[in-house]
């Protein structure tokens, strides 16, 4: 009883805090043109955005498997991706329950057999190697932008962070998860290909509500605000991804109703394409 009051607890407070930072960010911008811009975008943009933010869930199934391989579960892709598209329901409208990763630890090891430990650390290195791309890439952009002088110190630890993060992840791994190295370089490959795609996409919604400039800018943004809305402090990253926006805007020179408003179209791509997952069922893998 008293896990499950926790659990209740800390599902409440994530509802709060995205409440919390969506008040935030609604009452600094204006909520008047950030609607008009959504009902004005342009549909086919939108489908294409949709179109890569898929394409980069696939590969990130793709990626996960990598490692499930790495640990002697060999599930087929069709399964493998199936389970995935489960998880990403599970995680954006079950918030209080066991979460996505913890959904597909509880069937793999059911079905079978291997210990939990392992299942565990498989996605955990893979989410480890998913930010790490993403670092990288933030890296990048940080190097061609025009920064305020507010944020000019961020060039030295952005040039650092592009030299050691992969090297670093090499070490993490070696020690920890030494069982993950062999599958470790084709996973830092798929995960840059997943981040790139995203970007594609947050690109496609720019597009679609008529930004003309500034894309690098909104690109490390968005990298920005897509590591923080990882973080389990909010509902599916709602309201934290707003925030990001909202807080760095002044700083990079661009447009606060459009940063919103691409935010906010990408969190309802997100959830569209996670709801998905509940037309999904999965039965034992006949390849597993």
């Amino acid at each position: 009883m008293g896990s499950k009051l926790k659990k209740s607890y800390r599902t409440l407070l994530k509802f709060a805090l995205s409440g919390l930072a969506l008040w935030f960010v609604f009452s600094k911008v204006n909520l008047g043109e950030v609607a008009g811009l959504v009902l004005a975008s342009n549909p086919l943009f939108l489908i294409s955005a949709a179109f890569f933010f898929i394409a980069s869930k696939v590969i990130s199934a793709f990626r996960l498997n990598l490692f499930f391989s790495a640990i002697g579960l060999n599930l087929s892709q069709r399964f493998n991706l199936k389970l995935y598209w489960i998880g990403m329901f599970y995680n954006l409208f079950l918030p209080g329950g066991i979460g996505g990763d913890g959904y597909k630890i509880y069937l793999l090891n059911r079905q079978s057999g291997l210990k939990v430990k392992h299942l565990i650390q498989a996605c955990l290195i893979d989410r480890i190697s998913g930010l790490v791309s993403l670092l990288f890439l933030a890296g990048i952009g940080f190097l061609f932008l025009g920064l305020s002088s507010f944020l000019s110190w961020i060039r030295m630890p952005a040039i650092i962070c592009l030299i050691l993060v992969f090297p670093v992840l090499f070490i993490l791994t070696q020690c920890f998860f030494r069982q993950f190295l062999p599958a470790l370089g084709k996973s830092v490959m798929l995960s840059l290909g997943v981040q790139l795609l995203q970007i594609m996409s947050a690109l496609l919604i720019l597009s679609a509500i008529g930004v003309e400039k500034s894309f690098v800018a909104y690109s490390v943004l968005f990298l920005a605000s897509s590591f923080i809305s990882i973080l389990p402090f909010t509902i599916g990253g709602l309201g934290s991804r707003e925030f990001i926006f909202l807080m760095g805007y002044p700083y990079f020179g661009i447009n606060a109703n459009l940063s919103i408003t691409l935010s906010l179209l990408f969190t309802l791509i997100t959830a569209l394409v996670s709801f998905g997952g509940v037309f999904m069922k999965v039965e034992k893998d006949q390849k597993s």
